[in-house]
C-alpha cells in the first residue's frame, strides 16, 4: 500500500487513471468504513492540489472546490439560500471533523444519511468530474449518487468541484436533523427546505429534500407543488406527498417513526426557511 499527495491536478488524474486507489479528501470516513484486513493498493490524497479548496463566485453562481472543508463552508459569506447548507455543515461531526472533512467527500461517500446532500439538492447542485483521458464533465447531484455507497464517478475520474446556480434573491433556507442526541450523531431523518414568499407570507417557490429515509436523499416535487400558495408558518404536509420515501427500520428508528417524523420536520424547515422560527 502506498500514499500519494500530488500537488497538481494533472498528476492526480494520471494516478487516478492507473486505477486501484482510494481517493481521500479529508479522510474522516475512510478508516471507519474500511473492512478489517482489506486495504486499497494506494491512497490518493487530493487536499494538497492548488485550486481545489475554496468557494468562488462565478458568472453562473458559485463553485465549491473538492478540497473545501465544512469549516470553510461555515465561515463563507453566502446568500440566505445557502443557510441550510451552513446549518448542515455544523452538524457534520465535531469541530475537529469539520476542520478536515470536505463537502465533496461527503457526496462521494454516498451515505443515505450524508448531511450535505439534502441542502445541495435544494440548491440544484451539479458535480464536476475530471479525467486525464476524457476531460471534464458535470452531473446533476440528483443523478450523481445512485445508491448506498454508489456514485456516477468512474474509476479514472476525480470530483473537482460542486457548482451551484445563484439562488433566487428572496429565497431563504433551513435544515432540520433528528438524531438520538443533539450532536455527534448519525441522522434518523433530515430535511432541507428553501422557500420564497410574497408580502402576505404565501409561498411562491418551494424546494424540499429529505435524507436518511431512502437509499438516496431526494427532492419531493409533489410536496413542493402543493406548498405553492400556502402560508409558510402553517404549511400542511400531506403524508401522500411523502410516498416517494422508503425509510427502513434500524437501531436508530423504525420505518413508521421516520415516516411520521418527516412530515413535522418538513413543516418546521419550511417555516424556518421563511424566517419563522
Amino acid at each position: 500500500m502506498s500514499y500519494h499527495a500530488p500537488a497538481t491536478l494533472d498528476e492526480a488524474l494520471r494516478l487516478a487513471a492507473q486505477g486501484g486507489g482510494k481517493v481521500i479528501a479529508g479522510g474522516t470516513d475512510v478508516y471507519p468504513a474500511m473492512a478489517q484486513g482489506q486495504t486499497p493498493d494506494r491512497f490518493l490524497d487530493i487536499t494538497r492540489i492548488g485550486g481545489l479548496r475554496g468557494i468562488n463566485r462565478t458568472e453562473a453562481g458559485w463553485r465549491i472546490g473538492a478540497a473545501t472543508t465544512w469549516t470553510d463552508v461555515i465561515r463563507a459569506s453566502l446568500p440566505p439560500g445557502f443557510d441550510a447548507l451552513k446549518q448542515a455543515a455544523r452538524e457534520v461531526g465535531s469541530v475537529q471533523i469539520q476542520n478536515a472533512a470536505t463537502l465533496c467527500g461527503n457526496l462521494c461517500n454516498a451515505s443515505p444519511a450524508a448531511d450535505g446532500v439534502p441542502p445541495l439538492l435544494i440548491l440544484d447542485a451539479e458535480v464536476e468530474l475530471a479525467s486525464a483521458e476524457n476531460g471534464t464533465r458535470t452531473v446533476p447531484l440528483r443523478d450523481f449518487i445512485s445508491g448506498v455507497r454508489k456514485t456516477a464517478r468512474r474509476e479514472d475520474e476525480l470530483v473537482t468541484a460542486v457548482s451551484i446556480p445563484t439562488p433566487p434573491q428572496d429565497m431563504g433556507s433551513a435544515f432540520e436533523k433528528l438524531g438520538s442526541r443533539r450532536y455527534l450523531v448519525i441522522s434518523i431523518t433530515m430535511t432541507a427546505a428553501s422557500v420564497s414568499c410574497d408580502a402576505a407570507g404565501k409561498i411562491t417557490q418551494a424546494r424540499v429534500a429529505v435524507g436518511a429515509c431512502s437509499a438516496v436523499a431526494q427532492r419531493l416535487p409533489a410536496l413542493e407543488a402543493a406548498l405553492i400558495g400556502q402560508d409558510a408558518r402553517r404549511a400542511e404536509v400531506d403524508p401522500a406527498h411523502l410516498s416517494a420515501l422508503s425509510p427502513i427500520s434500524d437501531v436508530r428508528g423504525t420505518a413508521a417513526f421516520r415516516q411520521e417524523v418527516v412530515a413535522t420536520q418538513c413543516a418546521r424547515a419550511i417555516a424556518r426557511a421563511a424566517g419563522h422560527e
